[in-house]
């Protein structure tokens, strides 16, 4: 089979399309034709190593641990190994195979079953490529973290983003009031999406116009946390999904004395895939309620332009890769 393999951390031209074999399933695995999968922020963090802690974090010390990278993926169960209960061949199937050794950026990949799930019919693979990691993460952030409550008003920092355009719709499908934060190119999107208002960062700061929120996701930003803390109502909670290592380390290390001190809540949510998740996003996504916002859709062979693409950080929704079988088996 075809896939994208990298033997060295770099920049995206260390990847090389490779004629590699094909991954056979363990006995609680599916194998699956991929036919669409999407790019995350964590490839390209493994994909450079940036930052260092990814070694160590099962990425590999000195050279990558998974040579394909791709976690997000869509397609059609292939084969399955023999313990395998929820899936059959010619299931259309869709989820985040990171737990599984990543592998999206192939012609097939395997997988655990509890990784998948069954593509929403109304979705074609390219568009259920797109919603696993971000989707998941949103829902995690907004429900698990900021445990949001209809009526609640709430800021989405970063709405245009891959999580930040399902967390719009997910805080929606909640029944908040969503404020949405983004560039002048991306307002006219978010509203269509379900955003109640708009804040143009280039234009305002939303941390000191003397609007307070009850939750504030952060998909990513240059804000501290004082001033995500001063935009917070009284008892407001702020989750961080995204953003840089500083912002990160002050939600680790300074977020528990802020929540300790205070009635105002200060997170840092680190997501995983879910199924249960991804079957509750499953039926959002039937009833029309969230539906996924793609950017850019490349070829296989152009996985290295893709992710230069995305690591610029202007991607509107997500960018996501397709599959040409060519009718092969």
């Amino acid at each position: 089979m075809k896939a994208i393999v990298y033997e060295k951390y770099g920049p995206p031209d260390v990847l090389e399309l490779k004629e590699v074999e094909k991954p056979t399933p363990k006995d609680d695995e599916v194998l699956i034709k991929v036919h669409a999968a999407s790019l995350n922020a964590k490839d390209w963090r493994y994909l450079r190593a940036d930052p260092f802690l990814v070694r160590l974090m099962g990425g590999g010390l000195l050279k990558p641990k998974h040579k394909i990278l791709g976690a997000d993926i869509a397609g059609q169960v292939e084969a399955v190994g023999r313990n395998v209960k929820e899936f059959s061949p010619g299931d259309e199937v869709f989820g985040d195979i990171c737990e599984s050794g990543y592998g999206g950026f192939a012609e097939y990949a395997s997988a655990s079953e509890n990784a998948l799930a069954e593509k929403p019919a109304n979705l074609t693979f390219e568009e259920a490529a797109a919603v696993p990691l971000a989707a998941v993460s949103a829902l995690q952030g907004l429900r698990d973290k900021g445990q949001i409550q209809k009526g609640q008003k709430v800021l989405i920092n970063g709405a245009s983003g891959g999580i930040g355009t399902f967390a719009v719709q997910i805080a929606k499908s909640f029944g908040a009031e969503v404020t949405a934060v983004c560039s002048t190119r991306n307002l006219d999107m978010v509203r269509s999406i379900g955003a109640d208002h708009v804040i143009d960062y280039t234009k305002e700061d939303f941390t000191k116009n003397g609007e307070r929120y009850d939750l504030i996701l952060a998909v990513n930003g240059y804000h501290s946390i004082f001033d995500y803390k001063r935009a917070l109502s009284p008892k407001g909670i702020y989750v961080m999904v995204g953003g840089t290592m500083a912002q990160m380390y002050q939600a680790m290390l300074l977020g528990p004395f802020i929540s300790m001190t205070g009635s105002k809540k200060m997170r840092i949510l680190s997501a995983g895939p879910n199924q249960k998740d991804l079957i509750f996003l499953k039926e959002l996504l039937l009833a029309g309620k969230i539906k996924p916002v793609i950017d850019r859709v490349y070829p296989l062979s152009d996985v290295p332009q893709a992710i230069r693409y995305l690591e610029e950080e202007h991607a509107r929704g997500k960018v996501v890769i397709t599959l040409e079988h060519n009718n092969k088996t």
